[in-house]
């Protein structure tokens, strides 16, 4: 981090365009240790800052790590079409810094999802080569049976894969859930995995990537919050 003039800081942080920015400071909406901010060209060490703006604490990140409790009937796309953008759920704020999803849930699968605006740490969660591991909770048509996870467990041929796609793990919660391990990220693969197995997703709920959970967090459907060094740490098999 280094020193940056006061528009520009704004701008980074997602208050909108220089221009509108620098309108902001000219308008006294912001404050700089309790003093109103006049001069857009004021410069700031980035590092540590804090600033009101709109009478509301805010705190200099060069780059946001969100994790946030996906509800049903959201897209994980910027350009949603049939239902509403996750980005809808977060402040105005991160769409204009270009916050995305981390990879994708359907738009009826429910949990952890992770958002940012760093380029590396999207490409690191994203890889396959990373081999994170990601948990879900299937809720199933039909009772789940050893039969059942046996075969997820031992692998399923999907029409479209060259070769059959298998759990990493796979344990029963009740007579119509169970917890599947994947660290693949096919389309659709838990849904097509149980339909392969003979049986039907009912509802599907991601609830870890990596170490970190979704329980930990305390994220009520909807909700979200940032992610610090550490539970950043406990995303990825080795340290990013």
């Amino acid at each position: 981090m280094s020193k940056q003039t006061l528009d520009r800081i704004l701008q980074s942080q997602g208050f909108g365009t220089r221009k509108g920015c620098r309108q902001l400071i000219g308008h006294g909406e912001v404050a700089i240790s309790g003093e109103t901010a006049t001069d857009y060209r004021a410069s700031f060490e980035t590092s540590g800052l804090t600033f009101t703006i709109f009478h509301e604490p805010w705190i200099y990140r060069e780059h946001v790590y969100i994790a946030l409790n996906k509800p049903a009937d959201f897209e994980c796309s910027r350009k949603a079409s049939h239902h509403p953008g996750v980005l809808t759920l977060l402040p105005e704020q991160f769409t204009w810094r270009d916050v995305q999803p981390v990879g994708r849930l359907d738009h009826d699968t429910t949990g952890l999802l992770l958002m940012s605006d760093d380029g590396p740490f999207i490409h690191a969660q994203s890889s396959p080569k990373r081999h994170v591991p990601k948990i879900y909770i299937a809720t199933t048509h039909d009772p789940v049976t050893p039969e059942l996870i046996a075969h997820l467990l031992s692998g399923v041929q999907l029409h479209d894969e060259p070769a059959p796609l298998a759990a990493t793990s796979c344990r029963k919660l009740d007579a119509h859930r169970l917890e599947i391990v994947l660290e693949q990220g096919k389309y659709h693969q838990i849904k097509r995995m149980l339909a392969a197995a003979g049986n039907h997703c009912h509802a599907l709920q991601r609830s870890a990537i990596g170490l970190l959970t979704l329980e930990s967090l305390g994220l009520k459907e909807g909700e979200w919050c940032y992610l610090d060094e550490a539970q950043r740490a406990l995303l990825v098999p080795a340290a990013l």
